[in-house]
């Protein structure tokens, strides 16, 4: 005799893989002044959101849609927050603080420089400040090295700079003409480690993609590669399996292949407003609409509210 409710096998098995690949609902962040420069996950879920104008950290705990304040805006030293990044390892919340009020954003505080701040993953204490050497510095984004330290870029000097936590302090890893910011715009942006321990890096407003070999540590050729098509305004970059996602200023997703010296570029999303930041959680992509060109450029109209974390379901490599 056969059950009413009989579902062959195979059947539920595909659904199952179906439902498992479907993204949760996209996030409303709150307020019209969020301008969410960066985000990052955590291995249990829960997503990290720093803040432009406003300062502090946002944070969405897994399977919720609510962004609660868990760094509140000037703590432990903080101006506009850029780059986030969890370091599971450490226990850590990595974050880029810079002043950019002399570009129009006050930011909560009066520290002036750029830093990279450190903060417990667990209770939200600041426990690591360093900050950028040099005249003109902009901590931009983080990522985590094959031998455990973060690396930052700097995105008013062509240089890109590695902690030392022995020193407490942030040293120079490569310098190279090549990733030279244009004149009054911003140049290195996004970064992610190969599965070589190779460095991949972008730059925001010429939007070139560059390669910076490494062994035992030590920084080695820089060479540009070269994209499948142009990209537009290019920023946060994460590893994802044997390739990379990246967003574009432009409203694009994309995913990256790198063979050789080029790039192959598939676009995921497009069509938002002015994407700054990519993070994954299981098989979905979280990518931050920061429209933060409206908060450098008031002119030149208002931001779509209310900003947004879109949850784009990742295909298969």
């Amino acid at each position: 005799m056969k059950a009413k409710n009989f579902v062959p096998l195979s059947a539920a098995l595909i659904f199952t893989c179906f439902a498992a690949q479907a993204a949760p609902a996209d996030v409303a962040l709150p307020g019209d002044h969020a301008f969410p420069e960066s985000l990052s996950s955590s291995a249990d879920g829960t997503l990290y959101i720093g803040g432009l104008t406003t300062g502090g950290v946002l944070r969405i705990k897994a399977g919720s849609a609510n962004a609660e304040q868990w760094i509140k805006p000037g703590a432990f030293g903080t101006r506009s927050i850029f780059g986030v990044l969890v370091d599971e390892h450490t226990k850590t919340l990595w974050t880029c603080s810079n002043d950019i009020s002399a570009a129009g954003i006050l930011g909560p505080g009066d520290v002036t420089g750029s830093y990279i701040k450190g903060f417990n993953l667990a209770t939200g204490e600041g426990k690591v400040s360093a900050k950028l050497p040099g005249a003109k510095a902009l901590c931009n984004d983080i990522a985590i090295g094959p031998d455990g330290a973060p690396y930052v870029t700097n995105s008013f000097a062509p240089e890109i700079l590695r902690f030392d936590a022995t020193k407490q302090q942030l040293d120079v890893w490569v310098s190279d003409p090549l990733l030279a910011p244009p004149e009054g715009g911003a140049g290195l942006d996004g970064l992610a480690f190969d599965r070589d321990g190779n460095l991949v890096v972008d730059t925001y407003n010429k939007a070139e993609l560059f390669r910076i070999d490494a062994k035992d540590g030590k920084a080695g050729k820089v060479a540009k590669l070269t994209p499948s098509r142009a990209l537009v305004l290019a920023d946060g970059i994460r590893q994802d399996g044997n390739g990379f996602l990246i967003v574009e200023g432009g409203g694009r997703l994309d995913r990256m292949s790198i063979e050789g010296d080029k790039a192959t570029i598939a676009t995921l999303k497009d069509g938002m407003v002015n994407p700054t930041a990519v993070t994954t959680v299981g098989s979905t992509a979280w990518v931050a609409d920061g429209q933060v060109g409206f908060a450098f450029a008031p002119k030149s109209g208002q931001p779509h509210l209310p900003f947004t974390l879109y949850a784009v379901a990742l295909p298969a490599p």
